[in-house]
């Protein structure tokens, strides 16, 4: 059996960089290497590229994920591409061009379009959302008006840009103020894993927030607190998407945050979630509706608010869920009957399966 060339790309010049090392190592461990070529690719917190050596056996820590000068020498993302350079020892497998790439980025510069326009222009199949609906999952602002013309139901919302609030703190607060209200969330409108997250009751705790959240990102999001049940829902798919089951976040603290979410797993996750047949159905076109507003491909998780009155809210669409052993997405897809080394082929295959497809697309006339 010929194996899969993959190139797993990880690590990235993000606050989600550690996140993105736990979501390696788990791939790493999970992959069949009887059917994979498995190559790690790490991108240093600096933005610098290491090709590390082909995996002849899952790696055993997450710090030996941290290729250095020891391990390999620093690339050019281009050499990717073994047409632009080629390797130097003719017929080795370094020589031949990876079969499909799999970015395991989270945050911005790889999960927000940026890696995905690369392997665009140098025509390599990737795993995973393009680069529109990257780009828009990514950013909550621009995502949150998709998800509005798509007519899906979800909480108020205002943004903010540093700039405006720097010019005027006083009419930023008010704009929050008078459109949201207290209890509101703020956020970096272009990250995620709760990083730079804050949950406000009053002015004090929204200037620190305003504070905290603007020192990741020039663009905030500050939304509407919802009284509901947190539900999740893994879709997967490229034009023909499907749902696994709900599942259920009930966070131990006030929310769901980043050291819940990836140190001490101090959350309850409840799989399958107990909702009635109508409230999932109900989840379950609005997560597709979601997917195809961004024009999804691949996979994303879809979380929702669902409220005593039966009401769902989405929240928002993540374009790279984490795979580590506290996420939700491949636990939602194990309980739905595809364990976690089916899902990542699956996902494998849906991104050669998407490239084939737009390689039918003429570019002359």
């Amino acid at each position: 059996m010929v194996k899969i060339k993959l190139g797993l790309v990880y690590g990235g010049k993000s606050a989600e960089h550690q996140v993105s090392l736990q979501t390696a190592m788990a791939v790493i461990r999970a992959l069949d290497m009887e059917k994979f070529e498995i190559h790690p690719i790490y991108i240093t917190e600096k933005g610098e590229w290491v090709r590390g050596a082909r995996l002849d056996e899952p790696a055993t820590t997450v710090a030996a994920l941290r290729l250095g000068a020891a391990e390999s020498e620093a690339v050019l993302p281009m050499s990717l591409n073994k047409e632009l350079f080629p390797s130097n020892t003719p017929g080795s497998a370094e020589e031949q061009p990876f079969d499909v790439i799999f970015p395991l980025l989270h945050g911005p510069n790889g999960e927000d379009g940026t890696i995905q326009g690369m392997l665009e222009m140098m025509n390599i199949p990737y795993v995973g959302n393009g680069v529109l609906s990257s780009a828009a999952g990514m950013d909550k602002v621009t995502m949150k008006n998709l998800f509005a013309q798509a007519g899906l139901a979800q909480a108020g919302y205002v943004w903010l840009i540093r700039s405006e609030w720097k010019k005027d703190p006083e009419a930023a607060f008010a704009k929050v103020e008078s459109g949201i209200g207290y209890p509101c969330f703020v956020k970096p409108a272009n990250l995620g894993s709760s990083v730079g997250i804050s949950k406000c009751k009053n002015r004090e705790e929204l200037e620190a927030a305003f504070e905290e959240a603007f020192s990741y990102d020039r663009k905030i999001i500050v939304e509407e607190a919802i009284i509901g049940r947190e539900i999740e829902i893994g879709v997967i798919g490229n034009d023909n998407p499907k749902c696994s089951v709900a599942g259920e976040i009930a966070p131990k603290k006030e929310f769901y945050d980043y050291k819940a979410k990836y140190v001490d797993g101090d959350t309850e996750m409840m799989i399958p979630a107990s909702v009635t047949e109508e409230e999932y159905a109900l989840i379950e076109m609005m997560a597709i509706t979601a997917f195809k507003a961004i024009d999804g491909a691949g996979l994303v998780r879809a979380d929702f608010f669902l409220t005593e009155d039966g009401r769902a809210l989405i929240n928002e669409v993540n374009t790279m869920p984490g795979f580590t052993p506290f996420s939700m997405f491949p636990l939602l897809w194990k309980h739905t009957g595809l364990e976690y080394p089916e899902l990542i082929e699956a996902l494998v295959q849906l991104g050669i399966e998407r490239h084939e497809e737009k390689q039918q697309i003429k570019h002359t006339f």
